[in-house]
């Protein structure tokens, strides 16, 4: 009677592993298939199913994959994911250069249209006069695209001295009489805050051109840091951990002769949540950065934008010229009184008259209804793929968990969920590093960020606040900006970036009472070797036991 309970009892508790109750060995030759392939050799790769123990990652029941096959396609999964993210992150990438190079270059073009049309029409209107000044005109325009391009310049400085080079250029021409030295023209200088020869034009110009510029070249840095910032944040390389779970979500199902069965989607997005919660980490900054730049956007709109200031600017130069020569008896009277009258030349040189009679000639403002036209459809469409962007990093780990690659609602209770087909119960993680601290799939401890993406989120911040600034009429220096945070040390890190406390290595909770399945035990497969199971020990037990007693 012993014997029948211990043989009832071990029937009753015999396994069923897989899909498969046979007590054959299955065939290997689709995961030798697919294992050769992905270039794989196939030496070691068993013919039929072994048993599991050796296994580190996937489950431990039947199996087609040997240690060595588990770590190569381990590898293989991390190199696969690692470039679906350097591949989305080239996309964006992408993206932001190719605006960048199409503002830059409307920008860039707005300067030299605004330069041709100067010198076009001031040469008619200004005649022997405009070879004199043409210079101070170059040196203008020179510096409007040096400062564009981000070197050393005070555009207000620049703007300052070329006032100055031209009410010197224009006190010479209209008294050619007399001998007007530097010294001279000094102690002129000195009278144009009080005289103001140009009337208001050039603090009314300055405010313009600017505000303008300011904001142009804020908005082009803000797409040249955005893309730079997504190329370096792709590379990060991913954590064993994270290696680990890729294998148990890719390649498992192989092993486990189940290649056919993709994962469960919530399974897949609770993997690279936690995979790339650090990335998701930017999310706050990110969003900050492409609302601030959609402000600074509108800039570009209406009678303050670059297109509108640089078409105007001829004409507003123009202006101030004619402010000058209308007043230049006064003005030369009231420097002769502060500066003493000059000695005389000694060649007299005449001309004086007609470059009084030119100055007073305005050109025409070349403005109209349609400038500003095209920027304003270039802001447009760069303003509609910045608010596409602003989800990215929290919405990646959904992007690489499509349809494409998993089981999609339809089969979500006959897909792979870690351990066999059938039903993923665990919820599915929020986003970023802290919400992982119960992550089912990725052991992660949150009190340890990744570094790297730790500075670009404080590069995020610096070139938000350097924004706001432009938005608001400031200048901004980006000069090294690769410099503003560097190395790892606790230094670069804000307040609210570093991690506090001791560290703490949060367990994985991969345990069975989440799933809807039991945890599988392991089974022998001929050959493998003499192993004695529970229920053939119990039986051998039972009869000892039975002959003792006789």
């Amino acid at each position: 009677m012993d014997i029948l309970w211990a043989f009832l009892l071990c029937v009753g508790t015999v396994p069923v592993f897989g899909d498969n109750a046979s007590s054959k060995a299955r065939s290997c030759s689709d995961v030798r298939q697919f294992y050769n392939g992905k270039g794989f050799s196939l030496s070691g790769v068993p013919q039929t199913e072994i048993s599991g123990e050796h296994l580190r990652i996937c489950p431990q029941g039947y199996t087609c994959c040997t240690s060595e096959m588990e770590e190569e396609l381990s590898a293989m999964g991390r190199r696969d994911v690692e470039g679906l993210v350097k591949e989305a992150g080239r996309s964006l990438q992408i993206s932001l250069t190719g605006q960048y190079k199409i503002f830059e270059g409307h920008f860039l073009d707005l300067v030299n249209s605004s330069e041709n049309s100067l010198h076009e029409s001031f040469r008619v209107t200004y005649g022997s006069l405009y070879p004199q000044i043409a210079r101070v005109f170059r040196d203008l325009y020179g510096e409007l695209r040096r400062y564009y391009r981000s070197s050393s310049v005070n555009l207000e400085e620049a703007l300052n001295e070329f006032w100055a080079r031209l009410l010197e250029q224009l006190f010479k021409a209209s008294s050619p009489q007399y001998a007007i030295g530097d010294e001279y023209l000094e102690c002129a200088a000195k009278q144009t805050e009080m005289l103001r020869p140009f009337g208001d034009t050039p603090r009314d110009l300055r405010s313009k051109v600017t505000r303008a510029f300011f904001a142009s070249r804020s908005f082009i840095q803000g797409l040249v840091v955005s893309g730079e910032l997504v190329r370096k944040v792709s590379q990060v390389p991913l954590s064993p951990e994270c290696t680990r779970a890729i294998m148990k979500l890719m390649y498992c199902p192989h092993c486990r002769g189940m290649g056919s069965t993709k994962p469960c989607t919530n399974y897949c997005r609770n993997v690279m949540k936690g995979c790339l919660a650090n990335q998701a980490d930017l999310d706050t900054e990110w969003k900050n950065l492409v609302g601030t730049m959609l402000q600074v956007a509108e800039r570009f709109k209406g009678p303050s934008s670059v297109d509108v200031v640089m078409a105007s600017l001829p004409f507003h130069i123009s202006e101030a010229i004619m402010t000058m020569q209308e007043n230049v008896e006064v003005f030369t009277s009231k420097v002769f009184q502060a500066c003493g009258v000059p000695r005389l030349a000694e060649t007299g040189s005449s001309g004086a008259e007609e470059t009084r009679k030119r100055g007073k000639t305005l050109v025409e403002d070349k403005t109209s209804a349609s400038t500003g036209a095209k920027l304003e459809k270039l802001v447009s469409n760069v303003t509609g793929k910045l608010r596409d962007m602003q989800q990215y990093w929290i919405q990646l780990p959904g992007t690489l968990c499509s349809n494409r690659v998993t089981a999609g609602p339809a089969n979500e209770d006959r897909c792979w969920n870690g351990m066999t087909r059938g039903s993923y119960l665990p919820e599915v993680m929020g986003d970023g590093l802290a919400s992982q601290i119960n992550n089912p799939e990725v052991e992660i401890d949150i009190t340890k960020p990744d570094m790297t993406i730790r500075q670009q989120i404080m590069q995020l911040k610096i070139m938000t606040n350097r924004l706001k600034h432009a938005f608001n009429g400031y200048d901004v220096d980006f000069q090294d900006t690769s410099d503003d945070v560097s190395g790892s040390g606790s230094g670069m890190c804000a307040d609210e970036l570093c991690p506090r406390g001791p560290r703490v290595i949060v367990p994985n909770t991969d345990q069975p009472g989440l799933y809807a399945y039991p945890p599988e035990n392991k089974k022998v497969v001929k050959g493998t070797g003499v192993q004695i199971l529970p229920c053939s020990a119990l039986l051998l037990l039972s009869l000892a036991m039975l002959l003792l007693r006789r």
